[in-house]
């Protein structure tokens, strides 16, 4: 069964950092993109950061490029969001997602499989 456990999350002052993890059990995905999404609460589910298979290909919403950054390790099937000079309005629930395509998540908004979901508040 495959599952995509987050962590890393918590509560941080506006301009501090946070490093969130997603490990993949289940199978392996060294050859699967994998990606960060977050809802804010009263808010729709948006795409955050997407990585290729390779680590090659990196792509980010607009509202973090600059501060974060998504990476991988295909030895440990596991991604990262390293996010950095954090606001307030980066405060949501972030979730792990994980499918063949890079465009199903950058441009699709979806995946195969989904995290569970880990909380990152900002305080100002």
């Amino acid at each position: 069964q495959v599952q995509l456990v987050e962590s890393g999350g918590g509560l941080v002052q506006a301009g501090g950092s946070l490093r969130l993890s997603c490990a993949a059990s289940g199978r392996t995905f060294s050859s699967y993109a994998m990606g960060w999404f977050r809802q804010a609460p009263g808010k729709e589910r948006e795409f955050v950061a997407a990585i290729s298979w390779s680590g090659g290909s990196t792509y980010y919403a607009d509202s973090v490029k600059g501060r974060f950054t998504i990476s991988r390790d295909n030895a440990k099937n596991t991604v990262y969001l390293q996010m950095n000079s954090l606001k307030p309005s980066d405060t949501a629930v972030y979730y792990c997602a994980v499918d063949p395509y890079e465009t199903t998540i950058v441009e699709g908004g979806a995946a195969n499989y989904w995290g569970q979901g880990t909380q990152v508040t900002v305080s100002s």
